[in-house]
């Protein structure tokens, strides 16, 4: 039986609320009231109680009492219950109670039936003191009428007033909760008409500025990331397909020639350059996989990483070749990833490096403790990175030389694989400016002491 909109419960939620406190609120408008008018009445049946007792104990009784204001009857007993005096309308009457007071006081109480005006309610003060005859008690009553009175009135009026107020509570909770949750059915709405192929629809942005036009922002924000994942998946679908049909497309040349013309001499050349090719698709293959890999929700490694000895290892692997690569390791540091990871980041940008370079190739490491950041940058010699490529450098299959890199063995893969890398370790990897030559500086997070 729980309501399941929030509509539903935001009203009977604002519903029970109000109808408890109304409750609560009227039984003690009700207590108070009542209490008032029997403490104005007591007040007047003790006034003149006290007023007859005085009388009484100086010996001026006379049989028949007159009331005061708001007195509906007075009585006189003595300690042995004759009526000594009485208002008229209690003239011949016996005595009120059979009980008699042993000692002065006064008491006070409420009569539920009076001895006169019926059922109504009394308050009755009863005075005793001591007169020349010994003990005197004295009754003085009033009527509650006007107290149930009240009351009976006050009850029929909440009765009617404390159920419209709910009900109004209700509709009109009811009524503003729809109109606010309006803009949230409309967002639902969108989103449930939005596909896999309609990703470039918004929901509408409510113009309140409260939180649903908030959501509706995040709402557009997240598929305008999920727009932009998907055209990057399709676009890396593309090119990874026209990537792998090049050298796919060279290899059966190759073994269509080869099996045309079978002569001995040819085959040599024919196995090389097939071979060639088919590292070209392994290293692709390789590239892809590891990419797929860091496009994964996993969370990446995390164990201690030498960073300053994998540098070094990475530079006694590359002595011999065409550019040499010349060390500038400033300190140790140690980082929190994979040793694999790491290692194909540095590769990535030597190979880079190299693949552009004249003469040389720099490798710095540089410590930060005061930001807790290792600092490595990769410099070379050669043509550069324009500004305007600085961040297309590392969009996947992405060449700015496309030919050269084609022949000497680039996928377009490097940069941005080096960049999901650091990401994905909590770093960063940019492209600099530099007075000659590419620089790219990758920075990454020192691990905790």
């Amino acid at each position: 039986m729980r309501p399941r909109s929030v509509r539903a419960r935001a009203t009977l939620g604002a519903t029970a609320v109000v109808a408890t406190a109304l409750g609560a609120a009227s039984f003690a408008l009700l207590g108070i009231l009542d209490g008032n008018l029997v403490r104005g009445a007591q007040a007047d049946a003790e006034r003149q109680a006290l007023a007859t007792a005085a009388t009484a104990a100086g010996g001026g009784l006379e049989p028949v009492l007159v009331p005061g204001r708001g007195i509906d009857f007075l009585q006189v007993v003595d300690a042995r219950g004759r009526v000594l005096a009485a208002t008229p309308n209690l003239s011949g009457s016996p005595a009120l109670t059979p009980t008699r007071p042993g000692k002065p006081g006064t008491v006070r109480d409420t009569w539920k039936r009076g001895p006169v005006r019926g059922g109504q309610r009394h308050r009755v003060v009863q005075v005793t003191t001591v007169t020349g005859g010994g003990l005197v008690t004295v009754y003085a009553g009033t009527s509650l009428r006007q107290a149930d009175t009240a009351d009976e009135t006050l009850k029929a009026v909440l009765a009617v007033v404390v159920p419209l107020l709910v009900l109004t509570v209700a509709l009109v909770t009811w009524r503003v909760t729809g109109w606010a949750l309006r803009p949230v059915e409309a967002i639902r709405a969108e989103v449930a008409e939005i596909s896999e192929r309609d990703l470039h629809r918004r929901v509408p942005v409510p113009r309140s500025q409260d939180e649903v036009a908030r959501l509706a922002v995040t709402v557009n924000a997240t598929l305008d990331r999920l727009e932009a994942a998907g055209i990057r998946q399709r676009r890396f679908i593309a090119d990874a397909s026209h990537e792998l049909r090049s050298p796919i497309t060279v290899l059966r040349t190759q073994l269509e020639v080869a099996r045309a013309h079978p002569d001995p001499a040819l085959w040599g050349e024919l196995v090389s350059g097939a071979l060639e090719d088919t590292v070209r698709l392994q290293d692709l293959a390789s590239d892809l996989l590891l990419l797929a890999r860091l496009d994964t929700s996993e969370p990446p490694p995390d164990t201690p990483v030498d960073l300053a000895g994998l540098l070094r290892e990475e530079v006694r692997a590359r002595r011999g070749g065409p550019v040499p690569v010349e060390p500038d390791l400033a300190g140790e540091a140690t980082v929190r990833g994979s040793t694999l990871w790491l290692s194909r980041l540095v590769a990535n940008l030597l190979d880079n490096a190299q693949r552009h370079a004249e003469r040389r190739v720099v490798l710095s490491l540089r410590v930060d403790r005061g930001r807790g950041t290792a600092v490595v940058e990769v410099r070379d010699d050669g043509p550069g990175i324009p500004a305007a490529d600085r961040e297309r450098v590392f969009e996947r299959f992405t060449r700015l030389d496309d030919a050269r890199s084609r022949d000497e063995g680039g996928t377009g893969l490097g940069l941005a694989i080096a960049r999901d890398i650091a990401t994905r370790l909590g770093g960063t990897l940019d492209a600099l400016d530099a007075p000659r030559g590419a620089r790219l500086r990758a920075t990454l997070p020192l691990a905790a002491d």
